[in-house]
């Protein structure tokens, strides 16, 4: 079943590993979901910190060059507390890593590499049930 998002909203997906970020975005937008996509994490903070009430979704791998996932959260919501995160990860979370780097911070799910695609689809539009509800 496609949810049908029926806005002009968008998720934001950030991983500096560019074959994944393609497969994500394709994905995505072969499943009707509009999204923008970005390899450079700086990149990607600029585009929201203009864009942020474009994006319902942000979904972040973790470790990344120059500033990790943790950071870039935090940095994103300060910037709009109301967006659902999604963190991926190839490596094992640890609960006291999470609240080390993110004490005070809602993570909405995560998603360890590797991943089925479905899974991706279906974390993605549990998120979006929950974001059509608040509207």
């Amino acid at each position: 079943m496609e949810l049908n998002v029926g806005n002009n909203r968008s998720i934001l997906v950030v991983d500096d590993e560019n074959d994944i970020l393609s497969v994500i975005q394709r994905w995505l937008l072969m499943h009707g979901f509009k999204l923008c996509a970005f390899t450079d994490i700086f990149s990607a903070l600029d585009h929201f910190n203009s864009n942020s009430e474009d994006h319902d979704i942000v979904i972040s791998d973790i470790r990344m060059p120059g500033m990790n996932g943790y950071e870039f959260v935090k940095q994103v919501k300060k910037i709009n507390p109301q967006v659902k995160i999604i963190l991926m990860s190839a490596f094992e979370i640890k609960d006291n890593e999470l609240s080390n780097f993110l004490p005070n911070l809602k993570v909405d799910a995560f998603i360890k590499k590797p991943f089925s695609l479905m899974s991706i689809n279906k974390i993605v539009q549990e998120q979006y049930k929950q974001v059509t509800k608040l509207i």
